[in-house]
């Protein structure tokens, strides 16, 4: 394939060059430059910019119609093989939709992809695009973990182009690309990994597979606090984004999705990296709830809601004499403001003051909490620890805490009442306004209203 010619202009001035800069030589504007390329495949001139604007698609013309008029099709969904993976999905891959993937190096997002391929491949053709290992490594992965490798198609290149031409050839219904950071196109001339790059290559990816109804699996790396790397606007072109999570020294994984056109928002799923690779766990409140015999001050246990279902997590907290001027406040799994405006919720009404002590806050098992249901199970692991006094192991604790001091009640709280039953739980303190009607048998439910209440019962 023949290079197109490509021009640099600068969008305030209309200036073109030879290639890219970062200011504008005609009116030293900073970041104006956008890449021209005429591609003669295409017939058309795209425009594409190194922070991120758009690239264009010479799609085929679409007729104006009522929405009325728009038939509404049940797609019959791919099933993966692991339950908390379609969990994660909304029930399976949907035909024609983008999926990406995100997570640490070691997270295990290749071992993941590979068992549910070589899974589907008995049934469903299935393409394995590698970039970065060699289809050696592929395959020494795949016969170390005991996968039936007879079905499923492997492909090393990095050439977008290439990709989409072997993907026309062989037509599987499932396409992985592993991974979109070294795709290139070489009708850019910025480098592999680039904003411009990544965005072109991930763009003509994602068109083909709305064109063809291909299953699409990008694979993306994250950068140290997290986030995914290359392009924000990535995450929009896609269908569903996800992350895997998980430390180093932690044999387990947690897939959280962050976007999903086609499922639940935040729901999770739960791994064990094992020898014989990733094996889904299907009751995580049992393993978030492996306590210690021992009863310690500073810790609580809380119903969290995760997606569709709840979780039982251990919150620990730690309060200590301060040695420094400003007391620290450090938490690992919260918000550290929430923290913050909670211990002020604490000390203006419950009169409990901390502000000499240094407070830590932990969610045990790696487990991140957005929500407020954990609200007043933080504060009452700190108030246990300032007073050195533990509260019983058969307790459970959630509600939101207001900022005048009141308990106020959190979503699908009776299926939370009934999970803590059914680990064996005797007492919970919930909002008033979450009370059942009729409690589990064997728990004995405390309403309460305000947070004094809470601290009352706790005695």
């Amino acid at each position: 394939m023949a290079k197109a010619k490509t021009a640099f202009v600068c969008s305030d001035c209309g200036a073109d060059f030879p290639k890219w800069q970062g200011q504008c030589g005609e009116c030293n504007a900073w970041n104006t430059l956008s890449e021209i390329r005429l591609s003669s495949a295409a017939g058309k001139t795209v425009v594409t910019s190194r922070g991120g604007a758009r690239s264009g698609f010479a799609g085929s013309k679409a007729a104006v119609q009522r929405l009325e008029e728009v038939a509404v099709l049940d797609l019959p969904r791919l099933a993966s093989g692991f339950e908390e993976f379609d969990r994660v999905l909304g029930g399976g891959f949907v035909p024609g939709s983008s999926i990406l993937i995100g997570g640490h190096p070691g997270a295990g997002k290749s071992t993941l992809l590979l068992q549910t391929l070589c899974r589907l491949a008995a049934q469903h053709s299935a393409l394995y695009v590698t970039g970065e290992e060699s289809p050696e490594q592929i395959a020494l992965r795949a016969s170390r973990l005991n996968l039936p490798a007879d079905q499923l198609q492997l492909l090393a290149e990095t050439d977008v182009d290439e990709i989409l031409s072997s993907a026309l050839t062989l037509q599987p219904r499932i396409l992985v690309v592993d991974s979109i950071q070294v795709v290139h196109s070489e009708t850019l001339t910025s480098a592999p990994g680039s904003v411009s790059q990544v965005r072109d290559c991930a763009a003509q990816l994602t068109r083909y597979a709305k064109q063809t109804g291909t299953v699409l699996i990008l694979v993306g790396h994250v950068t140290k606090d997290g986030s995914l790397a290359g392009p924000k606007v990535l995450e929009h072109m896609i269908d569903c984004s996800i992350l895997l999570e998980g430390d180093h020294d932690s044999r387990y994984r947690t897939l959280r999705g962050q976007k999903n056109r086609f499922g639940a928002v935040n729901e999770l799923g739960i791994f064990a990296m094992t020898d014989s690779g990733m094996r889904e766990v299907t009751n995580p409140s049992a393993i978030f709830l492996d306590r210690s015999e021992h009863t310690a001050p500073g810790t609580t246990v809380v119903v969290v809601w995760e997606g569709t279902r709840p979780l039982l997590v251990e919150i620990q907290a730690l309060v200590d004499d301060s040695s420094l001027g400003n007391p620290r406040r450090v938490t690992v799994g919260f918000e550290q403001n929430r923290l913050a405006m909670l211990l002020a919720v604490l000390h203006r009404h419950a009169g409990i003051h901390v502000g000499d002590q240094d407070v830590f806050a932990n969610v045990v098992g790696g487990v991140r909490v957005t929500e407020t249901s954990a609200d007043l199970a933080l504060l009452l692991a700190v108030v246990s620890s300032l007073r050195n006094r533990p509260l019983p192991r058969d307790w459970v604790v959630f509600g939101e805490v207001g900022l005048s001091g009141e308990i106020r009640p959190v979503a699908s709280g009776q299926e939370r009442i009934t999970e803590a039953a059914k680990h064996g739980f005797k007492v919970a303190i919930v909002p008033k306004a979450n009370t059942p009607q009729k409690p589990p048998p064997n728990l004995k439910v405390i309403p309460v209203t305000r947070l004094t209440e809470a601290l009352e019962a706790c005695g």
